[in-house]
């Protein structure tokens, strides 16, 4: 993780809030649940899973996402390898990344397995292989050889953040799509919806986590 460190303020207790965006890394109400009901039921999973299935991301943040997933895969009893690849350009500190998931005790004993690793780009366990990677995902996704079955679009929101959800970059992200892939955002905005849909995805509008009305879920046919 050479690139540039995100500064962080810690807010109501141990919420991360990032200083550059202004924004919350996940739900003031329950990270955990936001993750599970947008990324996880978003893209049915853990029904979906199987041996290889890879899932890819914009926006690693805190980790929770993966942590959340991983437990997912194991408490589903999948056999084989989740491949995990994230992009994010500005990375939190190793000390900031667990004291952000002390506040998930359900995932206590996935963060503690992950401690030691958050200094590396990659993570290779016997059921997973992550990789991290850093820089400006406009640069960085088209240089990027692989495809994913489920996409995780978790960056900061679209008003604060908009170059993470540009037209070109959603054209991208929908051309590291497998045949049949998802994708699934926290996020309803209209443009975001459009960009997704001019990508040539089926874009859905869903109920959104908590006191957002809506999410968004897209698939490639």
């Amino acid at each position: 993780m050479q690139d540039q460190r995100q500064d962080t303020i810690w807010r109501s207790g141990d919420v991360p809030v990032s200083a550059r965006f202004d924004d919350p890394y996940y739900s003031l109400e329950d990270g955990l649940a936001e993750t599970r009901h947008v990324f996880l039921q978003g893209n049915d999973l853990p029904a979906r899973f199987c041996d290889g299935f890879h899932i890819a991301e914009l926006g690693f943040g805190t980790g929770l996402n993966l942590l959340a997933t991983l437990k997912a895969w194991r408490d589903s009893g999948t056999s084989g390898r989740l491949h995990f690849t994230s992009f994010e350009a500005y990375p939190l500190s190793p000390a900031d990344m667990v004291r952000a998931q002390a506040g998930f005790p359900a995932l206590h004993d996935i963060a503690q397995e992950f401690a030691r690793f958050w200094d590396q780009p990659q993570i290779t366990l016997p059921d997973l292989t992550f990789t991290l990677i850093t820089g400006d995902a406009r640069k960085t996704l088209p240089c990027w050889h692989g495809t994913a079955d489920a996409w995780f679009l978790d960056g900061f929101s679209p008003a604060k953040n908009p170059e993470l959800w540009a037209p070109d970059l959603m054209a991208e992200v929908a051309a590291h799509m497998a045949p049949g892939a998802t994708l699934a955002t926290y996020t309803a905005a209209g443009h975001v919806r459009r960009a997704l849909a001019a990508a040539g995805l089926e874009v859905t509008r869903l109920p959104g986590y908590g006191r957002k009305r809506h999410m968004t879920r897209a698939i490639k046919p």
